[in-house]
């Protein structure tokens, strides 16, 4: 049983690792956290986390290392918090700081949850689904752009003693709901990185900006039949996004032109609401990094080609991100003209 004496563990020092570490701290649980980057363990350990956003300003102080390896002490509980590209290799490292029972929540974008049980086993990984958003302004430097929730569950929609102890722990962030079909809401989830984080790295630009622009919700539309279209042929409940406010099978259906109206009004609303995101993978390309888009858009087309799917709009998105990764293409609106998006 978890307890506030239990040691636990961030790997990601980002946006989402970072401010869902120190709402833990600050409620008084015993929680080191690994940054990646010597500076940005340095600045948390002697300045903290400087939190702004939507739920004010906050200055929070934790134990911060750079490396796994260094951590103190073997963990009851850890989140990892890296990119989805990372997570494989924070796994094996951290491996020895595992007791037998210590249980690992991912937190990533897309569907990493079976390449770690591969490397952890199935019985120490929990899924969860980050329902909210945040920016990374800089080292310790992070931004609360949008509400939402967790929403946890064992990966074999098996009844879970641990998700109690652990859905008090994000209580603490953000409420935290238990599901028993985890895998639908991971790939619901997916569908919405798949559009909102792939799509904001061609445009280059925040939400609200983007999905004020038609031919980008006529793309958004085009990549969640796809996604849905796949998710049937994987027999995958696609559970509702958005707190249960956005029902794909229900968006999806209809070909009238007062249906057609309704999917634009509500994409369109969606992008008022979350008008200030900025998207992970635009935030990985202004920093020099690479994106997720092979664990996103790439993880649909893969399983599209193994169920025998045309995913012909989702190819075009991963063309174009790694062109942009690459340095042969710039992020621009105007990309969303390229004739592969003829939806």
């Amino acid at each position: 049983m978890l307890t506030k004496d239990s040691k636990i563990a961030m790997i990601g020092a980002g946006a989402i690792g970072g401010v869902t570490a120190s709402f833990i701290q600050q409620s008084g649980y015993e929680l080191e956290i690994v940054c990646n980057r010597r500076n940005t363990a340095d600045k948390i350990s002697n300045q903290g986390v400087r939190i702004t956003g939507i739920k004010g300003e906050y200055c929070v102080h934790m134990k911060a290392v750079a490396e796994i390896t260094e951590l103190s002490e073997p963990k009851d509980l850890v989140f990892i918090a890296t990119k989805a590209t990372e997570c494989v290799a924070a796994a094996k490292d951290l491996m020895p700081f595992l007791k037998p029972e210590s249980t690992v929540v991912s937190l990533q974008n897309g569907i990493s949850e079976p390449a770690l049980a591969n490397v952890l086993g199935k019985n120490r990984v929990v899924g969860c689904v980050v329902g909210w958003g945040a920016s990374h302004n800089g080292p310790a430097e992070l931004e609360i752009t949008s509400g939402g929730e967790f929403v946890i569950g064992n990966i074999d929609h098996n009844p879970d003693e641990r998700l109690a102890p652990i859905q008090q722990i994000l209580q603490t962030v953000y409420p935290t709901r238990i599901t028993n079909n985890i895998m639908g809401e991971l790939y619901s989830k997916l569908i919405i990185n798949s559009c909102i984080n792939s799509l904001g790295v061609i445009g280059g630009v925040r939400l609200g900006r983007l999905l004020a622009n038609k031919k980008v919700r006529r793309i958004f539309i085009e990549l969640m039949r796809e996604a849905m279209a796949v998710a049937a042929a994987m027999e995958i409940k696609v559970e509702p996004a958005g707190a249960g406010k956005l029902d794909f099978y229900k968006l999806l259906e209809g070909k009238t032109w007062l249906a057609n109206l309704n999917r634009h009004l509500t994409i369109r609303i969606i992008g008022l609401k979350y008008r200030r995101i900025k998207s992970s993978s635009l935030q990985s390309i202004e920093r020099g990094r690479r994106t997720e888009i092979d664990f996103l858009n790439g993880y649909l087309c893969d399983r599209g080609r193994e169920h025998g799917v045309p995913t012909p709009i989702n190819d075009a998105v991963c063309d174009m991100v790694r062109k942009i990764e690459n340095g042969n293409r710039q992020m621009s609106l105007g990309n969303i003209e390229d004739p592969a998006f003829i939806c």
